[in-house]
């Protein structure tokens, strides 16, 4: 990485006593367990087959009762969770194990052999951290209870929500790479937006952080989303416009959550109202999420997509301009354009 971002990043860090590199894997430690819960015994058995090589134990459970009577006798560090059950079936079962302080960050994967996009969005709403569909894929399957157990791994050995944000920030990018940075960039934008706006440093302190953790949401969103080539379809737009939703469940448990959800929450509101998840409108959509959706937008605007290149900063400036007042904050997208293009050009530089 380059000397003005790094410069910038070591600075921070160092006022912060954060080092964000010093994240251990759950391999190094203590097996993890994961609980696998289906009426099935034949499913419980495959999923056993197909985890037999990773170093985990498996516990089971045939119902959402027993289910939940073993979580909370000894949290598990995942849960499998089918969602057809008889009694209380997995919406409910991840609905309750989410709303405990005890487990809201024990991760969760609902299965099901229904391919509907309402039973993703139900999923999502109940606060799962993942849907397979069946038939399971092994290799798919391996690969999120690695990523999911590692994650699990950062919660449970970083009390300090910093390591937490910075985690969950590279996890983001990992999954939805706008291009190298594209968080840090958006948060150090910010943060000088903010800075020019005249607010406090507790202020400039979430917006660094908001900028960081603002699309944590889209883990939840399935990577041919995130990823396709093209308009997406009603459908699919649908499942995109949960992800603030989805991040706020996230960021809740952090102690610094208060205004950071504010943030991951309404970062696509509208100046007009038009935005999402609550139409909020003008000065009624909070400031902090005022400033990184412009922050966000120039940088989403000057990177390349999977579905486009890159625009020229000259024609990110037009596009926020235009929708000043309707999309944007008017004096916010001013500031941005006549104080911060630069700046950002430099962090883009590195």
């Amino acid at each position: 990485m380059g000397g003005f971002l790094n410069r910038i990043r070591q600075e921070m860090a160092a006022e912060s006593g954060v080092d964000s590199s010093a994240i251990p894997g759950w391999e190094r430690n203590r097996r993890p367990r994961v609980l696998a819960v289906d009426d099935q015994p034949a499913f419980l058995g495959l999923l056993k087959a197909f985890l037999s090589g990773l170093n985990v134990d498996i516990e089971t459970a045939s119902d959402g009762v027993s289910a939940l009577d073993a979580v909370r006798r000894r949290p598990p560090d995942l849960v499998l969770l089918d969602i057809n059950m008889s009694g209380r079936n997995g919406f409910e079962v991840c609905r309750a194990i989410k709303s405990s302080p005890a487990t809201r960050l024990l991760p969760v994967v609902m299965i099901t052999g229904r391919t509907g996009v309402s039973d993703h969005v139900l999923a999502l709403e109940a606060g799962a951290d993942d849907l397979l569909p069946k038939p399971l894929i092994r290799a798919e399957l391996v690969a999120r209870v690695r990523s999911l157990l590692r994650l699990k791994n950062v919660y449970d050995e970083l009390d300090d929500a910093d390591h937490v944000i910075f985690a969950l920030a590279a996890a983001v990018e990992a999954k939805d790479n706008y291009g190298e940075d594209h968080t840090e960039r958006v948060a150090l934008t910010s943060r000088a937006l903010g800075l020019r706006l005249g607010l406090s440093e507790p202020q400039l302190d979430t917006l660094y952080r908001g900028g960081m953790i603002h699309d944590i949401g889209k883990l939840g969103i399935p990577d041919a989303i995130l990823q396709k080539k093209g308009p997406l379809d009603q459908a699919e737009t649908v499942l995109m416009q949960t992800h603030p939703l989805v991040g706020e469940q996230i960021v809740a448990p952090l102690r610094s959550a208060g205004s950071l959800r504010e943030i991951v929450r309404n970062h696509h509101e509208h100046y007009d109202g038009e935005g999402y998840p609550d139409q909020l409108k003008g000065d009624d959509i909070p400031i902090l999420a005022r400033i990184v959706a412009v922050a966000d937008a120039f940088d989403a605007l000057v990177s390349d997509r999977p579905y486009r290149p890159g625009r020229t900063s000259e024609e990110a400036v037009g596009i926020l301009r235009d929708g000043s007042g309707t999309q944007w904050d008017p004096q916010v997208v001013a500031l941005f354009a006549t104080e911060l293009v630069d700046f950002h050009t430099r962090l883009r530089a590195g």
